[in-house]
């Protein structure tokens, strides 16, 4: 295997393709500055990753989803990903499960903000760094925090853009994405889908279940994520940066989307 990269524990044989060599049923592998490869991959182990630091995307079934600082995502096992990040730097704890619990939790993607108690369990679990030996504390303790995600889960805060299968969408979804700063102008929006204004919104809330205001907003927010993340900028100057008048319109926004207010994180 001498050409094999090690991922996570893993033993990538080819692009995509990982050989599970491990026999424990769960173990941690923590990272600072973390570098994904931006291909999609799969896995036989189920997922748990927890963003100490950064923000990364998670692109599953035509969706993406953003996993902002101190926040985890819950990805099923074979489930295909790929990650993407524009963060400076990203610190990530990735949790691998060979087994989970008979629960409907454990068959989706989850993504919500990790309430205390996780992120104190998940922080004492990265003693266990990378280790692969037979630990029985370990083994019970991984098993309690497996058990516990549905308990802890919150509703999704919503962090994910779906992308339409529809191709007419996309230029529409494209031009939201570099106009981001200001108000749809949906007639130019439905001249690019070549349809009429009513069929455009009727089509895009089809296809991805939002609005075209909502994909508005959580473009808005996703971006100001980023440049959150910069720590170059005031709150003030990043509201006016992704098309809000205010800085309290902005923070209402925020707070819609992420069930927090915006905030400034120092290292």
């Amino acid at each position: 295997m001498q050409n094999d990269k090690l991922k996570c524990g893993l033993f990538e044989k080819s692009e995509s393709q990982f050989v599970d060599t491990i026999e424990k049923e769960a173990y941690v592998w923590c990272e600072k500055d973390w570098r994904h490869d931006t291909y999609e991959h799969v896995h036989d182990r189920a997922q748990l990753t927890f963003v100490e630091e950064g923000y990364q995307y998670f692109h599953i079934d035509q969706k993406i989803y953003l996993v902002p600082q101190h926040h985890v995502i819950w990805i099923p096992s074979k489930k295909a990903h790929k990650i993407t990040s524009e963060a400076k730097t990203v610190n990530l704890m990735v949790f691998l499960f060979k087994s989970v619990f008979e629960d409907d939790f454990y068959n989706n993607v989850q993504v919500f903000a990790a309430p205390p108690v996780l992120k104190e369990m998940l922080f004492y679990a990265s003693k266990w760094n990378q280790s692969l030996l037979e630990n029985e504390e370990q083994d019970i303790f991984f098993r309690a925090i497996l058990k516990s995600l549905p308990n802890l889960y919150k509703e999704s805060n919503g962090l994910e853009i779906p992308v339409p299968m529809d191709t007419r969408l996309i230029p529409v979804c494209n031009d939201i994405n570099a106009n981001f700063k200001y108000n749809l102008d949906i007639d130019s929006l439905a001249e690019k889908a070549t349809m009429s204004v009513r069929s455009l919104q009727r089509i895009f809330k089809n296809e991805t279940g939002i609005t075209l205001q909502k994909y508005l907003q959580l473009t808005r927010i996703l971006k100001s994520i980023e440049l959150i993340d910069t720590q170059h900028y005031t709150l003030s100057e990043i509201a006016y940066k992704v098309g809000y008048q205010s800085l309290s319109a902005f923070t209402n926004a925020y707070f819609a989307v992420m069930k927090a207010k915006p905030k400034i994180y120092k290292n």
